[in-house]
């Protein structure tokens, strides 16, 4: 199915993701009350507090992601937990919405936004989302909560409901020009 709606991808920047969450990997902060470290060896600093919902345990997750589809069809959202993701090996195209009062996408919040390698998104608990790749695959890290992780694989395996996650198909909407490989 073809679709004349046009999904602009954007650069991520701190302000153009807050509607959907926090970007991660920005430079390191001046303080301010932010635990950080630095000396000529190495640098850390707080960059988010994950929040995984009451009672959750958070879990990194190895995710390769191999779609190259410009076409977003359907998008997933989880109901309890942020989900951070971050880029290894190549740039992601990341497509966020808000929930609408009714809790399904607002298609009017609809954006894409291309995630370097080395920097990511973390999205709030019911940011809408898909993810797209310009290359044959890219290796992910991603921080969600545990317990969304396997009711999500109970869903996908056995067409259980989901009672964590959800995923809905939308009309089809064509990401512009740019999914590109780095």
């Amino acid at each position: 199915m073809t679709s004349n709606e046009h999904l602009e991808i954007n650069d991520l920047t701190p302000e153009a993701f807050r509607a959907y969450g926090w970007m991660l990997g920005k430079p390191m902060p001046d303080g301010n009350g932010v635990p950080l470290y630095s000396n000529p060896a190495t640098d850390f600093w707080q960059e988010h507090l994950f929040n995984t919902g009451a009672g959750g345990d958070a879990e990194l997750l190895w995710v390769n992601y191999r779609s190259q589809s410009q076409e977003i069809a359907s998008l997933e959202k989880h109901l309890l937990t942020q989900q951070a993701i971050v880029p290894l090996t190549g740039e992601i195209i990341q497509v966020v919405a808000r929930s609408a009062a009714d809790g399904g996408p607002d298609l009017s919040t609809l954006a894409a936004f291309r995630v370097p390698q080395g920097q990511g998104v973390c999205m709030r608990p019911g940011c809408w989302h898909a993810t797209r790749v310009a290359v044959a695959e890219v290796t992910c890290l991603m921080l969600p909560r545990r317990s969304t992780t396997l009711d999500l694989i109970q869903h996908l395996t056995t067409d259980a409901a989901a009672s964590e996650s959800a995923i809905v198909a939308i009309p089809v909407q064509r990401l512009e020009g740019a999914v590109q490989a780095a």
